[in-house]
């Protein structure tokens, strides 16, 4: 098994960065035995894996990055690589060829098509993390992102009521953030984006 692989639990979700040939998206994958699964619901990275399977897999403990590029705000980023790989210079992480199945999908918030992938290490990204902890705070702006993306998925679809429990939980959320000392302007953008979609 791949060094990297044995700090992730197995059949846990861990949100990393999916780095493709000109993207750099946050992703959740689970680890079984020796490979890393994601699935992708539309969107560029999946656009890009089709046509060239090869990609990276990150890790940091910077939730505003991952907010960030979850969110598409533009992030300072330096990217390296080689051969048919790119990845964020500085964040540790593996690179391998991704396989994938297409299929039909369907839940609350509609239909669409999901890209069911595996990655299988080939390499190791080296890396160092800053000595910064997670804050409780942290874990409310990711929440806020997620059920905002979900939300714009929502709207498109006409889906008025997965709607307006997505709205009430960002606004639970956004609650709970400030309450632990959240300060972020992401958090802020979101909610302006809330109060412009209503």
């Amino acid at each position: 098994m791949h060094e990297f692989l044995k700090f992730l639990n197995e059949g846990q979700v861990y949100e990393v960065l999916l780095v493709t040939r000109s993207n750099a998206a946050p992703v959740g994958v689970v680890r079984r035995g020796n490979r890393l699964f994601f699935k992708l619901f539309g969107g560029k990275s999946a656009g890009e894996l089709r046509e060239h399977p090869y990609a990276s897999v990150q890790v940091t403990n910077d939730v505003e990055l991952i907010v960030r590029l979850a969110l598409n705000l533009p992030a300072e980023l330096e990217f390296g690589g080689r051969d048919k790989y790119r990845w964020i210079q500085g964040l540790p992480g593996v690179y391998g060829r991704v396989t994938f199945t297409e299929e039909a999908y369907e839940d609350y918030l509609g239909k669409t098509s999901v890209l069911k992938c595996s990655l299988q290490p080939e390499g190791a990204i080296e890396g160092r993390l800053p000595p910064r902890p997670l804050s409780r705070a942290d874990w409310y702006l990711l929440e806020m992102a997620v059920d905002f993306t979900r939300l714009e998925v929502a709207l498109q679809n006409g889906k008025t009521e997965a709607a307006r429990k997505l709205r009430e939980r960002i606004l639970n959320s956004y609650s709970s953030y400030r309450r632990f000392g959240g300060s972020s302007e992401l958090a802020e953008i979101i909610m302006a984006e809330l109060d412009e979609n209503e």
